[in-house]
């Protein structure tokens, strides 16, 4: 039989179906407005403390290589009369012997640099996701064939074939981006096509095969958005891969040629004058490797933001 005794409450008396029984507070209710899965990915690298500090450094050298070179004083191909002169306020960077601004020099050495990197790492990452993502899908006699050539690809000495087509593109910046990209896609097909074979059972692709979607449609609707966290860390590693190639073809003398530069060619030319000049070999070197430690933060960022595991997010 339930107990019907009137409740006590600060010393009176009352029953528990009292219309005068106070009421207690109401509780708190804490609330968490749900976040997508861009959003999760977005604050996730914003707290990697590392990666935005190189994400800023990566955008000045950028301001500096495009907005500096438009209103720097001096041009690339300027001539000026101080020969061999020193870093200084008329030239932070120095000259060389022929009397070129070497901050003018950097800036466009920087430019086409970038230019080179930035193409190689989005030709490769189209042919090599494309590829790889074909590859997973189908599996079969398409997978073996398709992940063979890829194979032979990576056997290739990769130096030593970029050197040879490099040199038959005359120079061209954006031949030898293709050169290197076409000797790069591979590795990223790899990676495509495991990310692939792991998301191809997912009830969500058995479910656009029920519905009548076709093989293209779960491809690139399906397959290589949800690919994208391993994708877009390649392309970062691709960048930095693409301006340490760039910059080891033209210090061989097989890059780019004169009368354009670029950094790798400014290191190639002042590695005689190291020692009596070197402010010449320096500042390209600096720059070089900002670039490609950066963009390594950058991707190391990436790669901890798209963790599946990554789950603490501060509000």
């Amino acid at each position: 039989m339930p107990d019907s005794t009137p409740t006590t409450l600060g010393g009176s008396r009352f029953a528990p179906d009292d219309p005068q029984t106070p009421r207690g507070a109401p509780e708190r209710e804490f609330t968490v407005k749900e976040r997508s899965q861009a959003q999760l990915v977005f604050r996730r690298f914003l707290q990697h403390r590392l990666a935005m500090i190189s994400l800023v450094v990566f955008i000045l050298i950028v301001l500096f290589a495009y907005i500096g070179g438009a209103v720097w004083k001096y041009g690339p191909d300027s001539i000026t009369p101080d020969n061999s002169a020193p870093p200084s306020g008329e030239h932070p960077f120095g000259t060389d012997a022929v009397g070129h601004d070497q901050f003018a020099q950097v800036m466009r050495g920087t430019q086409i640099s970038l230019q080179i990197s930035v193409l190689v790492a989005l030709f490769a990452t189209i042919v090599g996701t494309i590829w790889g993502s074909v590859a997973g899908y189908y599996r079969g006699w398409i997978d073996t064939l398709l992940m063979r050539i890829s194979d032979l690809v990576l056997t290739l000495p990769l130096l030593a074939v970029a050197a040879v087509l490099a040199h038959q593109s005359g120079g061209t910046w954006w031949l030898i981006a293709v050169v290197i990209a076409g000797l790069y896609w591979a590795y990223v097909s790899r990676v495509a096509r495991g990310v692939v074979l792991s998301l191809r059972e997912k009830e969500f692709i058995e479910a656009s095969k029920a519905l009548g979607a076709s093989d293209a449609r779960i491809i690139f609707r399906h397959l290589v958005p949800n690919a994208l966290g391993a994708i877009i860390v390649n392309l970062t590693i691709l960048v930095s891969i693409g301006i340490l190639l760039e910059t080891a073809l033209s210090f061989l003398g097989f890059g780019v040629q004169v009368p354009d530069t670029s950094l790798g060619l400014l290191v190639s030319t002042a590695q005689t004058a190291v020692d009596t000049r070197p402010w010449l070999f320096y500042f390209p070197g600096i720059f070089i490797i900002l670039i490609a430690l950066t963009i390594n933060f950058i991707g190391d960022g990436l790669r901890d933001a798209f963790d599946p595991q990554q789950t603490k997010v501060r509000a």
